[in-house]
């Protein structure tokens, strides 16, 4: 079997999707992995053969320039949102009117013709595609193989794909407009594709967040559970991580995305080492080298290390001090380690996920307005002090574990793609 991987150029979406890709090759199917050219390199580390499409979209340089001159400013839109009186008509259709064309058109417009020209060329049997790579979709039907979404957190799209039909529904027939249909239908037009549902959901969805932590969806959708195995990219584990901690070790990983997208964390780090200065523990922050040089003398608990894999890291740690991003928080969960969370406001899938692990008991989330050394301090401490903390997150740690592997969904997308 064939089996292309299709994703936007945004190197943690991909590294999130390469232990089904090698799943798939153990299993003895040929993979291929098709995105931008900026992608190549990320790619090529992992040993999977690559394929560049189209041209690099520009929108992370557009996000940090738009966020320059708004001073911050969070976005209009929260595809987190939940609440019945914001999600209003109105609300959900400036939403899309923003979305669509600022988002999920920049990165897709680019690659979407030579994806098409590549599936139907090489013919692929099964398309996997990162959730908002339309053009996987597109390129798939264009060349009549199967195709699956694969999430990198919650699904926040189908749950907001569905409030926006329903209220759409509910608007007289004149006054209804759908963005992301006219963009989408518009393009799988130009290849011979009839626009339907499907191509914004692929015919099932790949989801890793244990039932515990998934948001409601659509019951005629098909979801295909996997858990989660992390994958950091290349990695080399440190002499001193080979060694067990003398005293309680306390991680700081704040992710690359936020910072990259928005220009900083919603934590600054050096607040976070002060508010950690005066714990009897060993505190390792993982952070660039430009931002270690921004840090100045740190307190004499700090362990300062440019990359380290965080799925060797976060078993030997009692306690993580994170980002909430879907990456960091589901590795540190395959390890049972409770989490203190600070959230970057302007990411919404980090806001939902992280009050989503707060509510099962395996985390604490920082208030936005009150992101301070003294509240990491005592955060920190309550996850030390209190062992329903790390109860809850074991507790995750063995759901996950129980959920099929990426081999079992190897054999199940065999089955799919040989029904199509």
């Amino acid at each position: 079997m064939r089996v292309l991987i299709a994703t936007q150029a945004e190197r943690t979406h991909f590294l999130g999707m390469v232990p089904l890709a090698w799943a798939l090759r153990a299993a003895g199917h040929e993979v291929r992995v098709a995105s931008q050219p900026a992608l190549g390199p990320t790619v090529a580390a992992t040993g999977l053969p690559f394929v560049p499409v189209g041209r690099d979209h520009l929108l992370r340089r557009i996000m940090r320039q738009y966020h320059a001159m708004t001073g911050g400013e969070e976005d209009e839109f929260d595809m987190a949102e939940d609440r019945d009186e914001v999600l209003t008509w109105d609300y959900l259709l400036e939403g899309y009117r923003l979305t669509v064309p600022w988002w999920w058109r920049m990165v897709n417009d680019p690659m979407e013709q030579d994806l098409v020209a590549l599936c139907r060329e090489w013919r692929p049997d099964l398309v996997v595609w990162e959730p908002i790579t339309f053009s996987g979709a597109i390129a798939a039907q264009a060349c009549g193989a199967a195709h699956v979404r694969y999430l990198w957190g919650a699904d926040i799209f189908a749950r907001t794909r569905r409030r926006f039909l329903a209220r759409m529904a509910e608007q007289p027939a004149a006054e209804r407009e759908d963005p992301l249909a006219d963009w989408l239908g518009a393009r799988a037009a130009r290849h011979g594709v009839e626009y339907s549902e499907t191509l914004v959901h692929g015919q099932a969805t790949v989801e890793q967040v244990p039932a515990s932590l998934r948001v409601p969806t659509p019951e005629d959708l098909t979801y295909l559970p996997m858990r989660y195995v992390p994958y950091n990219g290349r990695a080399v584990v440190p002499h001193w991580l080979r060694t067990p901690p003398e005293r309680p070790r306390i991680a700081l990983t704040l992710g690359t995305s936020a910072a990259e997208w928005y220009g900083e964390h919603q934590l600054s780090p050096k607040d976070a080492l002060e508010g950690l200065a005066d714990l009897d523990a060993e505190v390792v922050a993982t952070l660039p080298a430009h931002e270690q040089d921004a840090l100045g003398p740190v307190p004499a608990n700090t362990r300062l290390t440019e990359y380290v894999p965080l799925h060797a890291l976060a078993p030997t740690c009692d306690a993580m001090v994170t980002h909430g991003g879907p990456g960091t928080v589901l590795t540190a969960l395959t390890s049972g380690t409770p989490q203190l969370m600070a959230p970057n406001v302007n990411m919404f899938d980090t806001v939902l996920l992280s009050g989503r692990v707060r509510d099962r008991g395996a985390a604490l989330v920082l208030d936005p307005d009150r992101v301070t050394p003294d509240a990491v301090a005592a955060g920190v401490r309550a996850l030390l002090d209190d062992p329903r903390h790390t109860r809850a997150a074991d507790a995750l740690r063995e759901e996950m574990a129980a959920m099929p592997t990426p081999a079992d969904l190897a054999h199940t997308l065999t089955g799919l793609a040989h029904r199509r």
